[in-house]
């Protein structure tokens, strides 16, 4: 981690498996806000990379996109993350760690396949990008889960509010290591922590797919560490099933023409960010 080969900005690492659906709305902002972004593929076999590049040349963006295949099979969530060394290939921590090692700026961006930022948001961390150089900045970022339905129907969960690390210096010092049920960003330092405004970000959940594929088991009740988890879960087995919307668990229905995800993005978002 030499300061000499380091860019300003953000490169944002996005790891993905199977994401080609939910790329159309999680990419193009994304270019918007890094310099460059990186896509870790790990054995997609629905058109992920295709997708991908479609996009990246559509925005203009191909100079500051690329794609890499992590090859290696990576132990699930949960158990199966316990039972694997820290060290091996099939490590998320490995994984991890071997996807930011390809940052090339001064600022690394965490990001999931299937989170969707607001033009707010983009906007605020465009800003950002150049303001965290002077400083060493922990970036976290609320997303609450739109559960998709079908193109114009989703649920989005206004009581469950996430906010990882989702940003952060590239140095020494940042990292991840093995926690018990996943990966864990460790931060060097007495890093600051900036938050961005709530209703920044939804992570989207397709009721029609498994989205827990990457856990090697769903009894989240069992510990404290996996309270969220356990109510995404208990909220998408409700919504899969036909059953009413859980407390907290609020119904979207998008205008004729316009997919339920842009209409959250664009204009249920925006109203909830001005009423606070």
């Amino acid at each position: 981690w030499g300061d000499e080969r380091l860019e300003p900005g953000f490169t944002a690492v996005m790891r993905v498996k199977n994401e080609a659906r939910s790329l159309p709305w999680s990419l193009p902002p994304l270019l918007r806000v890094a310099r460059r972004v990186v896509l870790v593929d790990n054995g997609s076999t629905d058109g992920t990379i295709r997708v991908a590049r479609a996009i990246a040349e559509e925005h203009a963006a191909a100079d500051r996109f690329d794609v890499r295949s992590y090859p290696f099979s990576i132990a699930r969530c949960g158990a199966e993350h316990l039972a694997t060394p820290a060290k091996s290939v099939h490590s998320l921590v490995h994984f991890y760690n071997w996807s930011f090692s390809l940052v090339r700026t001064n600022q690394a961006l965490k990001w999931d396949g299937d989170m969707v930022l607001t033009d707010a948001a983009v906007a605020t961390l465009r800003d950002l990008a150049w303001q965290l150089d002077a400083t060493e900045a922990v970036i976290r970022i609320p997303r609450h889960s739109l559960y998709v339905a079908d193109e114009r129907h989703g649920f989005v969960d206004v009581g469950l509010s996430n906010c990882e690390a989702w940003g952060w210096p590239n140095k020494p010092g940042y990292s991840f290591v093995k926690a018990l049920e996943w990966e864990l960003p460790m931060s060097g330092g007495d890093a600051a922590s900036v938050v961005l405004p709530d209703w920044s970000c939804v992570e989207l959940k397709h009721l029609d797919a498994d989205e827990f594929a990457h856990w090697s088991g769903t009894d989240f009740t069992s510990s404290a560490r996996t309270r969220r988890k356990d109510r995404e879960w208990a909220v998408f087995r409700a919504l899969a099933g036909g059953a009413k919307p859980p407390d907290g668990v609020v119904p979207v229905q998008a205008p004729p023409g316009v997919h339920v995800i842009d209409h959250v993005r664009d204009t249920w978002l925006p109203a909830r960010a001005r009423v606070g």
